[in-house]
């Protein structure tokens, strides 16, 4: 039962963040892109204030998956690095936190264009 209530944790928070992302692309004049990189901004202003950690706790792949979970991510990562390295994990924390993402990302991206074949638009 208490994977039910996990499962409905992580899908409201998760769906709470796409709401406010479509509502973003329906309201304003913003471009996808920009809202993308909103998300991340504010995914690392929220992790420096230890706002998101809590949410993070209580949702799960809810809160940590979408690009708001990235950004808390970096942070967190450069949180730890700085305290171990110093000033130079300001640089590294970042990268080092985020490589599991980035290289998925990278590597299904690729086996994607591998199977599909793309299209011109007619």
């Amino acid at each position: 039962m208490d994977i039910v209530i996990d499962l409905l944790k992580a899908f409201a928070v998760g769906g709470m963040i796409c709401v406010a992302g479509q509502l973003l692309i329906d309201l304003t004049k913003l471009t996808p892109a920009r809202i993308l990189v909103t998300f991340v901004v504010l995914g690392v202003i929220l992790g420096v204030l230890n706002v998101y950690e809590p949410l993070v706790e209580f949702a799960g792949a809810g809160a940590a998956v979408p690009l708001t979970g990235f950004g808390y991510t970096l942070s967190k990562g450069v949180r730890e690095a700085v305290a171990i390295d110093g000033a130079l994990g300001i640089f590294t924390g970042g990268l080092r936190a985020g490589a599991g993402g980035i290289s998925a990302a990278i590597v299904f991206g690729f086996l994607a264009a591998s199977v599909f074949k793309s299209k011109p638009k007619t």
